[in-house]
């Protein structure tokens, strides 16, 4: 029975899709479930399972194409066996041909590994049966990939050399995600009134409360006591002595949100996404970094869903890991602040009439100025500051 492929029901805020790539070809066979296709939006990347066992058919839109909820994809026959190809194609298939054949020569059931994985498999010739995968239960990511790619290979043709003094470009299309950050960042600066205000903090005391309780924190539960944790949690207490950080602008109305819900940018290789913690306030610090571990994770493999990336109240980004020392984060529309971290350097500072060095960090908050005075949010800063400089405030609320 042939079974018509289509593409899925998109959220109301997703227009279209791009076809990203088919991980079967015809005569291919495909178990249930298993992804038969890639389809990237400005958000996320999603799947397209098998309907039943049976044989990729005929493809009815080529990558690159872009596509709505409903739009024919394919035809399916349901319970078909997969036909050899014929000696003659596979001889004369090119190189090229012949690497992404490879990469997607193994069973679904044997290998696991997210779509990000998978395409760059298919683009470097990497055949996923035979990389090891260092992920969550043996799951391959791009990192494994590229990893066996740099392998060298037998019998490796010579690379072709550009002439001397060659001057060369290459054009490479935006993502559908690189092109919605574009769109979003342009729309925060033309729409916003953006400002940003700086401070700095003495992590020491959060240093020493890490050193002392890491190693029970991570015994009990079954995770690492990172430092955003303590961020969040600062971050929420200043939002409360200061709810229009945590606001939106509506037309000509203030939209108060009595609830919190952080976005924690994540940097993956198709750009930057922000999933997001919902009602942190009721969050515990292991259910904290439990959280951004698993987005980290999922973001990295093209594995998070519309509903993780929805919505967010406020956002908090983190340079200091690729080395940033200082830097104006963008607020990410329609919220009306963000907090920028930055990297911990040890510096000489002034304590009690002493000089002595401590580990310190360089805190930005931008903010829209259209409804946060200036006042609002270097108090709001300073809260945070205070926060972490003596945690032991969250746990009495002062």
């Amino acid at each position: 029975m042939t079974i018509e492929i289509r593409v899925p029901q998109l959220p109301e805020s997703v227009a279209d899709a791009t076809l990203v790539a088919w991980r079967k070809q015809p005569g291919e066979a495909a178990s249930r479930d298993e992804n038969l296709a890639d389809l990237e939006t400005d958000k996320v990347v999603l799947e397209v399972p098998a309907p039943a066992a049976g044989v990729l058919k005929e493809l009815k839109v080529q990558p690159g194409a872009t596509v709505k909820s409903g739009d024919l994809l394919a035809i399916f026959d349901e319970g078909a066996a997969s036909k050899a190809a014929p000696a003659a194609v596979a001889a004369t298939a090119t190189p090229a041909a012949a690497a992404p054949a490879a990469a997607k020569s193994a069973p679904a059931a044997e290998v696991k590994a997210g779509p990000a994985a998978r395409r760059v498999a298919a683009e470097q010739g990497v055949d996923l049966g035979k990389v090891a995968g260092s992920g969550l239960g043996g799951a391959i990511n791009k990192g494994d990939v590229l990893a066996q790619a740099a392998k060298p290979q037998a019998a490796a043709p010579a690379p072709v050399l550009a002439p001397a003094g060659a001057r060369q470009e290459q054009r490479v299309p935006m993502t559908r995600l690189r092109q919605r950050i574009a769109e979003r960042l342009v729309q925060a600066q033309h729409t916003a009134a953006l400002l940003t205000t700086f401070n700095e903090v003495d992590l020491t005391a959060v240093n020493e409360l890490r050193a002392r309780h890491k190693d029970r924190f991570e015994k009990t539960h079954g995770a690492k006591l990172g430092f955003m944790s303590f961020f969040v949690k600062a971050s929420i207490e200043a939002l409360r002595k200061f709810p229009v950080m945590n606001a939106s602008v509506d037309g000509t109305d203030i939209l108060y949100h009595e609830f919190y819900d952080i976005g924690v940018a994540v940097s993956t290789d198709r750009g930057l996404v922000v999933p997001v913690l919902r009602n942190a306030e009721n969050m515990g610090f292991a259910d904290i970094e439990k959280q951004i571990v698993d987005y980290g994770t999922r973001a990295r493999s093209g594995s998070l869903g519309l509903d993780d990336l929805q919505g967010g109240t406020f956002t908090i980004t983190n340079g200091g890991t690729f080395g940033s020392l200082l830097s104006t984060p963008i607020v990410n529309a329609p919220q009306s602040a963000i907090l920028g971290m930055h990297k911990i350097q040890e510096r000489p500072v002034v304590v009690n009439g002493q000089i002595v060095v401590r580990p310190m960090m360089y805190l930005a908050v931008s903010y829209d100025h259209r409804i946060i005075d200036g006042k609002e949010a270097v108090q709001f800063l300073v809260t945070i500051k205070d926060c972490l400089e003596d945690p032991g405030r969250m746990l009495i609320g002062v």
